[in-house]
């Protein structure tokens, strides 16, 4: 990937650290608590819940990583609202396992819509207990050098001023065919830089420096912490993107498989 990146991939895993302040944060996007139970109720799908996995999985890389700050970049929750009752289960359990030192930011995805006042007022998990929380808009902020949002509205101009954008609600996947005809689906990061165009026209954004000659910032897309979610296959010319600034927002976008293997421009692959 060239000079070594501010944010990096965690091998094998959908998610990654990036050094905030004086702190290692992991960030993850897309964890979309309570998907199974969603399932079932709309979709009438019955699926074994994941959560128990979820939440070890996530633990592990904390522990793993030494990370001192957890930043989700929108969709901790499935829910367009307050949480249900098998999703709010979850989430209390999860808040109520991480580190009670561990400082979290949470970006609202447009499945967030109610996490912050059922934090503040609701969330069944003793005070002691509750870690550090910061529940920030999804349009996002620029924490650091690292500007964090969701990706289903357009980013805040301070998170674009960042060295570095990273999002989710994408879920970027590619389609990967074989000699024989068989395929599978498989989880990516995309990454490239912003392409000025999109965001010249909008006046939020007339005092961007790149937008006036300076190097824009490099675009960071992170696969879907939850692998049941399906998402956008980016190599599928028919495929249509779900962020409103995506593709034309990114130029130079590179695919790479979770375990770092390189596929190349997300187009050719």
């Amino acid at each position: 990937m060239g000079d070594r990146p501010l944010v990096e991939p965690i091998p094998g895993e959908p998610a990654a650290t990036a050094p905030i302040g004086g702190d290692l944060a992991l960030l993850i996007a897309d964890y979309h608590a309570g998907y199974e139970p969603a399932l079932r109720y709309e979709r009438g799908v019955d699926v074994p819940s994941r959560a128990t996995d979820r939440r070890e999985r996530l633990l592990a890389l904390l522990e793993r990583t030494g990370a001192d700050r957890l930043v989700v970049c929108g969709d901790l929750m499935h829910s367009i609202g307050d949480p249900g009752g098998t999703e709010r289960g979850e989430l209390e359990v999860l808040f109520d396992s991480l580190p009670a030192s561990l400082s979290v930011t949470v970006v609202k995805g447009n499945h967030d819509g109610g996490i912050g006042d059922w934090l503040a007022t609701e969330a069944d998990i003793p005070a002691e207990r509750l870690p550090e929380i910061d529940v920030v808009p999804g349009a996002g902020v620029a924490l650091d050098r690292i500007g964090v949002c969701h990706g289903h509205t357009w980013p805040a101009a301070d998170a674009l001023e960042c060295d570095v954008l990273c999002l989710g609600h994408e879920h970027p996947c590619v389609r990967l065919e074989d000699e024989v005809g068989g395929s599978r689906v498989e989880r990516v990061w995309l990454r490239g830089r912003a392409d000025p165009g999109p965001f010249r026209p909008r006046p939020e954004y007339e005092a961007l420096p790149w937008l006036a000659g300076e190097r824009p910032p490099r675009i960071v897309v992170l696969p879907a912490f939850n692998d049941l979610v399906g998402g956008t296959w980016v190599n599928l010319p028919e495929q249509s993107f779900l962020s409103p600034f995506l593709p034309a927002g990114l130029t130079e976008g590179e695919t790479y498989l979770l375990d770092g293997t390189r596929l190349g421009p997300y187009r050719s692959v």
